[in-house]
């Protein structure tokens, strides 16, 4: 028998490759960063052989909504991501010069891309920018590195003029566009999504944790739940993602004694706190409000009179959660489907990164053991449905010439053990081993990328946010 050699066999796995409809027992053979095939027939050798017998293989873990910046997310999101099995990422909201000093310098062998923010007094000058200026931004951020904008309505909100343009100047070139909905006429709720939607006008839009606007601050949670899908099935331009953890994501930095963050003023007042920063002390003390704290290694959630002064040594400049996400709509959002059998949301994703509730697979894989999805549609959401999203055309499945981007699976623990990226090892046996970082960007993004010796795949303007006529093959 012949012997070839190879960048790297996996051999003896449950091979799940929902895409090519693959889910058997096989060794996967990988070289030069692609796969090459199934159960091949040489004799291999291998610079990275795996025994995973009794473990899953599948396409690797793409989460379509972190944070790894200075704004949010910080040094250790890349770590805490590969740690997680994700090998693909989109950074969202940036600054994108902040996430790509990030990226440069603490990277894990992860791909990553990002989306820019429209901020008043940051990266527009108001909370009512222009066309003109938001075109602008858009073209800035793009010789930057990004892929597109991203609203931070339920932050930082801009009118519903304003906020209608920036979804319009993006679809207008084929850019990314996502929207934390929220206007300056309405909050981020049940009430501000359904805006979201009507001022996107038919424009391809990423509508970012759908869970977020089930929390019950207008009617039932559960009943804003069956509205946020009634909703979303009226809206096919809308992409979206939910998350299955109880926490949520802010920031904890004040200002002229108070949160800058609408969200956290929000989040304050629902547990019975001032929305100032005396009551978001008090609310961290108590342990309402849990303070994202760095330790060597990782992000944690703290609270009490520690975390209270880490929060002042860092000048209140600290990323904070509050668990506001109810059970029922959390699970509704994550499993409902449509009338074709699709589902109505379209992937799971963390909201996490260096916020820590990186859990797709943990509780994604709890869904299963639910009967909720099956294996198959973990892989759809996590997967298969977030590569399409994205126009990465080459991940999301297994077949000869994709991308060797490969999550190892520990069914019964509901844990990642390994993974890869491009073939090159990224988590080995739980440990991170990874380093550097490949930015996902435009070829107008490419200069920066390689100017930062962080160049990874290109995707071309007008081919993420797909039309959903176009399926997966």
């Amino acid at each position: 028998m012949m012997t070839r050699k190879a960048q790297g066999v996996i051999r003896n796995a449950t091979v799940l490759d929902p895409v090519n409809g693959v889910n058997r027992i096989a060794d996967l053979l990988f070289d030069n960063g692609r796969i090459v095939e199934l159960d091949p027939s040489e004799a291999i050798v291998a610079t990275h052989e795996v025994d995973a017998t009794g473990l899953l293989v599948v396409p690797g873990i793409i989460d379509i909504h972190v944070h790894a910046s200075p704004w949010l997310g910080g040094r250790h999101a890349h770590k805490m991501l590969a740690t997680a099995g994700v090998t693909t990422a989109l950074e969202m909201a940036g600054p994108i010069d902040g996430m790509i000093d990030i990226a440069a310098n603490y990277g894990a062998g992860l791909n990553m891309a990002c989306i820019n923010y429209v901020r008043p007094e940051h990266t527009v000058d108001s909370t009512d920018p222009d066309a003109s200026e938001l075109s602008d931004l858009l073209n800035a951020s793009l010789d930057s590195g990004a892929i597109g904008l991203k609203l931070l309505g339920g932050h930082y909100p801009l009118t519903p003029d304003a906020t209608a343009a920036t979804i319009r100047v993006a679809a207008e070139v084929g850019a990314y566009v996502a929207f934390h909905a929220g206007t300056l006429e309405s909050g981020s709720h049940i009430e501000g999504m359904i805006e979201a939607c009507d001022l996107a006008a038919g424009n391809p839009l990423h509508l970012p944790h759908i869970n977020s606007y089930t929390r019950g601050a207008k009617r039932d949670a559960m009943e804003e739940g069956e509205l946020a899908l009634s909703t979303l099935l009226e809206h096919p331009n809308i992409w979206s993602e939910s998350y299955l953890s109880p926490i949520n994501a802010a920031s904890a930095k004040c200002s002229n004694g108070a949160p800058g963050s609408l969200t956290t003023k929000v989040c304050l007042e629902r547990g019975g706190y001032t929305p100032d920063e005396a009551g978001l002390e008090k609310a961290i003390s108590d342990g309402w409000a849990l303070l994202n704290v760095e330790s060597d290694a990782r992000v944690e959630l703290a609270v009490g009179p520690d975390a209270v002064r880490a929060w002042r040594d860092a000048g209140t400049n600290l990323g904070v959660s509050f668990a506001v996400n109810p059970s029922e709509p959390r699970l509704r959002l994550a499993t409902a489907r449509n009338v074709d059998r699709g589902f109505v949301v379209d992937a799971l994703a963390t909201d996490g990164g260096g916020i820590p509730r990186n859990v797709i697979i943990d509780m994604g894989l709890s869904l299963v053991r639910l009967d909720a999805i099956s294996i198959e549609d973990f892989v759809v959401k996590s997967s298969v449905t977030p590569a399409r999203i994205l126009g990465l055309t080459s991940k999301g499945h297994l077949g000869p010439g994709a991308d060797a981007d490969i999550t190892i699976i520990d069914v019964e623990r509901q844990r990642p053990v390994a993974s890869f990226v491009g073939g090159e090892p990224v988590l080995c046996n739980g440990r991170v081993v990874g380093t550097g970082t490949r930015l996902i960007t435009t070829p107008q993004g490419r200069k920066a990328a390689v100017a930062h010796g962080i160049a990874g795949p290109i995707v071309e303007l007008g081919t993420m946010l797909p039309d959903r006529k176009i399926e997966a093959t």
